[in-house]
């Protein structure tokens, strides 16, 4: 197309047939060209007159946006030849592109994101950022990176960042990162989150094994390490097909069904995703107590689930054999961490026996309370490696609060407070008792009473006998005294039923 060329043609009644080079023109020339020789560039439609314009959706100054000001470049005029077309232009300043200069505008359409796509980084590790403008790009355009740590970064020519910004992160979080273009004639900012977290090695359910029916029961979670980044939970209850979801690693669920109950974690960090999955015991009622053990065992607690498993089989097992309960009424729990503690639960038969709920409340009471005294008497103990006994306690405590969903989770500050409260409390009791029995006394020795004369009377090999009712009451508190004597041995010397 656009050329002219010249052929040789037989004579009339000419019978020869023509050889190869005949077939080749004899002259070859370009056509000037017409607008009948161009079509409509991109961007620019065919209108009735046969000339080309502009798209509605088509902007022509943006073919510019990658030219960096001070430089030319050649801008459509609408029209392009048509392909193979050879053709010899007669006015190439109406169809042909025109080389124009670059024009000054501001920083405009500025992105940022990162090489792999994507808004999660991993501790450590380092993070290409990718930075691209539109339109405003010359030599004078800095652009300024704000990676959210405290640090940043600026450069004069955009060029030299193409294969991008790298950068690595020493804590966990989310980081904002910022960047900035700014020239002569204005700026532009554009600002992403990147979610850094660290590798989820394990993750671990904390709730209490047996539970009330119809009361809320606190679940939680240990992660470890504990700071990982923004963590995801998603939590699934009595086998639901739907979970549910929160941000934080607990939240409390109330039981409408008495048995056991299966109960899901999973926590969800960057790509990685751990779970992990208990079963709680309903009952309408039970009772607890809470244990401790001797000091060496903690010296062999390696800090894992199966060996807590295995102690608290153990632990059953010889309360078992002691007490003659039934190993279906009897659940043991070992605590994690440091001292090694643990919680037993008597609960009810699975089998109930005839008799009224109160009477079966009071049969678990009295179970408690054989379960108490034999724990008392250091009846309860167990022999962990050969030479290596270990004796087993009741804490005198309260369980730990199975029904509260509205205050704190369950911990071991909470419990190593409830101790130091108790003891402060047994302490300031017994120097009461100490300080006004003192005081008795000595008004006993001030006192030229028959009370005294009585008292020096007494031998050595003559047991404690009680005054007279006519003596004591001419002094104030003693009866209340000689009434408290008899229960205080009570307590120290418990019996097994």
């Amino acid at each position: 197309m656009g050329m002219k060329r010249s052929f040789q043609k037989l004579k009339e009644n000419v019978r020869c047939v023509k050889a190869r080079d005949q077939y080749n023109s004899q002259m070859s020339a370009s056509c000037p060209c017409t607008e009948a020789d161009f079509e409509c560039d991109y961007g620019f439609e065919r209108q009735m007159d046969g000339s080309c314009a502009p798209a509605f959706w088509f902007i022509p100054s943006a073919t510019s946006r990658d030219c960096i000001t001070g430089d030319t470049f050649l801008n459509t005029t609408g029209y392009r030849r048509a392909l193979s077309n050879n053709c010899t232009e007669g006015a190439p300043l109406r169809f042909s592109p025109r080389r124009q200069r670059c024009p000054s505008r501001a920083p405009r359409g500025l992105q940022l994101l990162t090489s792999e796509g994507t808004l999660v980084a991993t501790l450590g590790r380092n993070v290409t950022f990718l930075v691209f403008l539109e339109e405003g790009l010359s030599s004078t355009t800095s652009i300024t990176v704000d990676f959210g740590d405290g640090t940043a970064i600026s450069y004069v020519n955009i060029s030299s960042i193409d294969d991008g910004i790298k950068h690595s992160y020493a804590k966990v979080g989310i980081y904002q990162v910022s960047a900035t273009a700014t020239n002569s004639l204005g700026s532009d900012r554009v600002i992403l989150y990147l979610h850094v977290s660290c590798q989820l090695e394990a993750v671990q359910l904390l709730a209490p094994s047996v539970v009330v029916k119809d009361k809320a029961v606190n679940f939680t979670t240990v992660l470890r390490p504990s700071s990982v980044g923004t963590v995801t939970y998603y939590w699934w209850f009595d086998n639901k097909t739907e979970p549910f979801v929160t941000l934080d690693g607990g939240t409390a669920f109330t039981f409408s069904k008495e048995g056991s109950h299966t109960v899901t974690v999973q926590a969800s960090v960057g790509n990685s995703v751990l779970q992990d999955q208990m079963t709680v015991a309903v009952y309408e009622y039970f009772r607890s107590h809470v244990l401790a053990f001797s000091s060496n065992l903690d010296e062999l607690n390696p800090g894992v689930s199966e060996w807590r498993e295995d102690i608290g089989r153990v632990v059953k097992s010889c309360t078992v054999q002691v007490t003659g309960m039934s190993e279906e009424q009897l659940l043991v729990t070992v605590l994690p961490g440091l001292p090694t503690t643990a919680e037993i639960f008597i609960v009810p038969e699975k089998r109930a026996k005839h008799g009224s709920m109160d009477q079966r409340r009071a049969h678990l009471d009295q179970l408690s309370q054989v379960l108490l005294s034999a724990l008392n008497q250091d009846l309860i103990q167990f022999t962990l490696t050969p030479g290596l006994r270990v004796n087993v306690y009741a804490t005198r405590l309260s369980p730990a609060p199975l029904v509260d969903a509205s205050d704190g989770v369950h911990s071991s500050t909470a419990v190593i407070m409830l101790v130091s409260v108790v003891l402060m409390g047994l302490a300031i009791f017994v120097v009461y008792k100490f300080k006004r029995r003192s005081n008795c006394i000595s008004e006993l020795r001030m006192r030229q009473s028959p009370l005294r004369l009585y008292l020096q009377n007494i031998t050595q090999n003559d047991n404690l006998i009680y005054p007279p009712p006519e003596l004591t009451r001419k002094i104030p508190g003693i009866n209340t005294y000689t009434a408290e004597q008899p229960e205080k041995e009570q307590e120290v010397i418990p019996t097994v039923t």
